[in-house]
Parts: C-alpha cells; structure tokens; sequence
C-alpha cells in the first residue's frame, strides 16, 4: 500500500510516498480503509523532532484519519466490515490503510463527509477535553481562544459557544478575525496591532476573561494571563508560536488563578472510554450541524508537503486535509 512517510528529521520536505507493508488487524483492534486524513499541527513538528513523542525515520505521521472499517481483529463486537468511522492514533495516519484498538475509532454519521471526519476528532476531542474537563468552562462565563483561526481555535470557538461561554477570538489578521467571527466567535481581537491584554479587558467589561484557550505560546501568553479574571483558568494547548513562554508566577498569585495543563494525547491513552464519549458526543454534534469542522483545503498524499508546510507557514484556516 501507498503511505506518506517521514525520511529526515528536517521538516515537512522530507516526506515522500513511499510503498509500504499494509498493516493487519490484531486482536481487538480494526483495519481502517483510509478515505481522508487530517493535518495537525502535531505532524509539523513530529517531521522536525520537536514533539513530545519522538520517532525515528522513516516513519508515517498523521494522527486522525476517517474511512471504512475493512476488517477487524479478534474480540471486536463493536465495528464491522463496510462500517464508517474517524479513528485518532500516534502516528500512521497518511496512509492507504491503517490498523487501530477499536476504542480509538467512533462511528461516522452517515451526514457527515470523509474530508469533515477526517479534520474534526483531534481538534475537537482535545479542545472538549481542555474546556470541560481541564478549564471547568461554564455558561455565562467568558472565553479568549488564542490562535483562533486555526484547527483548535475554531473548535474552541464552536465548543465555547456550545457550552454557553461568551467567546473572543484572537488572530494575526482581520481576515483571520474576521473568519472567526463568521464561526461564531462573539467578539475578536488582531493581536498584530491591538494590545491583547488591555483588549480583552475591555471586551470583557473590565473584569478579565474567565478561561484562556492556547495553543499557541510565544509572546502572547503573558498578555493573556494578564487578562484573565479573578479565580480563572489559563489551558496550555500547545506551542504553535516555537516559544514555550516563561510565566512569573506572581501573576497567579495575584490573581488567584489557576494554570492548566492540557495533554489530550496522554488523557486518551490512560482514559480512552472517556475519550470516545467525547469523541461519539462531537461526531454527533457534527452530524446534527451544531460543529462545523471548516476544511480549508485537501490535497492528495503527493502534495503531503505543501499541505504541512501551509500550516507551518500559518495561511491555513481551520484544517487541510489529505486523501490517498
């Protein structure tokens, strides 16, 4: 079979299509048929060895694919040849087929598109889990969403705005800004040429945000933590910016707050059962409309590079996608 795979630990030009073994399901474990798979961010930084999980070349990047069950391992009861599911892994999913422990996988809603499944698990599982289970985000409460305009951001925003939380969008742009505020985003801010801190004060009537969603760091994170309220929440998503910000922890003294940590990969190995309730919960959501997952642009396993090196370069709006 055909995958993409990782031949250099020097960035997303090292990728090529290479012919590989395919894979074959274990027990309790299926065999994805791989109709589309989703760009993260993660799969940048994994071609540079810079991710918390490192591999040696040549390896096959990609962690959330959709497709179709084509066959499955010993003791699986829950899936079925011919079944449609989005499915979330390590790594493996540029790839024509790809084998995963059936509690990683979610059945598809018949409404919802291969390209859509393929760009809504990773995103949303990891932004349901930061804003629920790790910032306690309740209606009524305020929400800043750094790097709104990205996969995560624009899950923040849809999730927020689905938990009740009145939502600021932070970008780099107002094309950004404003592509936020069309996904539902209450207000927005260009972080390029407004002052963050002082922004989201006002847009919060003085009182500061309730929770912080980032996942970008850098120079940025302080200003945010400046911001946030009395007895807040600051989620540390990721580092998109390359910068993993220094904190002076007066700051949560002063401000009684709380700095979360939110490491969805870790969370759905050790609870993966809660992971695919989040997983069914937003599927559903997709398939009702409720969540739309925005693909900015799909291209085939031979423009593989491209496709990362965009989002590398920041030009992608919400998520791109590979099909094989």
């Amino acid at each position: 079979m055909r995958a993409v795979r990782c031949h250099e630990l020097t960035g997303p030009s090292s990728l090529r299509v290479d012919e590989v073994p395919e894979p074959v399901a274990g027990d309790g474990e299926i065999l994805i048929d791989v109709r589309a798979a989703g760009v993260n961010f993660p799969d940048v930084l994994v071609t540079r060895g810079k991710y918390q999980f490192k591999s040696a070349p040549p390896f096959v990047p990609g962690g959330e694919v959709a497709g179709v069950v084509a066959a499955v391992g010993a003791g699986v009861t829950v899936f079925a040849p011919g079944d449609r599911v989005a499915a979330t892994m390590l790594q493996g999913g540029f790839a024509e087929r790809v084998v995963v422990p059936a509690p990683a996988a979610a059945r598809l809603p018949d409404a919802v598109g291969f390209e859509v499944g393929a760009a809504t698990l990773l995103t949303y599982a990891t932004t349901l889990h930061a804003l629920e289970d790790r910032g306690r985000l309740r209606a009524g409460e305020t929400l800043l969403v750094l790097g709104a305009a990205g996969g995560v951001g624009v899950a923040a925003i849809e999730l927020g705005k689905a938990l009740g939380a009145t939502v600021i969008a932070a970008a780099s742009t107002d094309e950004k800004v404003a592509f936020c505020r069309a996904h539902g985003a209450d207000l927005g801010i260009n972080y390029a040429r407004e002052d963050l801190k002082e922004r989201a004060k006002e847009l919060s009537g003085g009182a500061g945000v309730d929770v912080v969603y980032d996942p970008v760091g850098g120079p940025y994170a302080e200003q945010a933590l400046r911001a946030i309220a009395w007895q807040g929440r600051y989620l540390v998503v990721g580092f998109a910016s390359g910068e993993i910000p220094k904190i002076p922890l007066n700051l949560p003294l002063l401000k009684g707050c709380d700095i979360v940590g939110v490491f969805w990969g870790s969370f759905a190995m050790r609870e993966p059962l809660k992971n695919l309730a989040h997983a069914t919960r937003i599927l559903d959501l997709v398939g009702l409309g409720t969540l739309k997952p925005h693909v900015d642009r799909v291209f085939p396993f031979a423009q593989a590079a491209e496709a990362l090196e965009r989002l590398e370069r920041r030009e992608v709006l919400g998520k791109v996608v590979l099909v094989p």
